[in-house]
């Protein structure tokens, strides 16, 4: 199975083409273009460096979120379009699950019955948009928007009694410091963050019952976008 993979949650993203679950070719994308500006030319250079075209592909996976909201939009329109147009299922993977596949190597982490995975993707305003999964990969706690203390505030009770707890992602590298100040040592910090197409194509290559019809692919917002929040203040404004 020839799965085209591709992550808009950041600026720079990344696509991948991964075959029979192994990863063929991934790049990380050009931070200084927009994805509106490099999709979906992108796609085809990482398919003509693969040797294949878009009748090849058997599937699609799309990073759905959180993330960048525009980048969100973008990247999963450009999926169904092309999803559409070859009669094609496409698998939805979340953000921070491809980052906890692909963050922590098993040697970072303590003994199952003592790990946990805490993602934090930057969610700006002070804020990250967090989850945090047991070794087990059981959801411990369900994505929340909150300011790095508050987060672990509201995660102390699966937290506290942990020897080690393995963080992922670009806000536990911007929130270094909070960790560290709440944790210690018992805190396990990424050095940055790689890119995430090829994990969401693996991800959708070992459950292939993941795969849905284009349109039903939506994106994990968390919480509701600078858009919306200004419009409802002109509203309030106004009334």
């Amino acid at each position: 199975m020839l799965i085209l993979a591709l992550d808009t949650s950041s600026a720079a993203g990344s696509a991948a083409i991964v075959r029979d679950g192994t990863i063929v070719v991934e790049r990380a994308g050009d931070a200084s273009r927009t994805h509106g500006e490099r999709l979906p030319r992108e796609l085809m250079t990482l398919l003509e460096e693969a040797r294949a075209g878009l009748d090849d592909v058997d599937l699609y996976a799309i990073a759905t979120g959180p993330g960048s909201f525009t980048g969100l939009r973008i990247g999963i329109a450009t999926i169904q379009g092309l999803a559409l147009a070859h009669d094609t299922l496409v698998a939805p993977i979340s953000t921070f699950e491809a980052l906890a596949s692909v963050s922590l190597p098993p040697s970072v982490l303590p003994p199952p019955t003592s790990a946990a995975t805490a993602v934090w993707v930057d969610a700006h305003r002070g804020e990250v948009f967090g989850m945090l999964y047991a070794a087990d990969g059981r959801v411990l706690q369900a994505p929340t928007s909150l300011p790095p203390g508050a987060t672990l505030d509201a995660w102390a009770a699966s937290i506290d009694g942990l020897p080690r707890v393995a963080f992922a992602g670009d806000g536990a590298i911007k929130y270094r410091e909070a960790i560290e100040s709440r944790l210690g040592s018992r805190a396990s910090l990424p050095a940055g963050v790689p890119p995430l197409a090829g994990a969401i194509g693996r991800l959708a290559a070992g459950e292939p019952g993941r795969a849905v019809r284009p349109h039903a692919v939506v994106p994990i917002y968390v919480r509701r976008s600078d858009a919306e929040l200004a419009r409802d203040r002109r509203q309030g404004d106004g009334a």
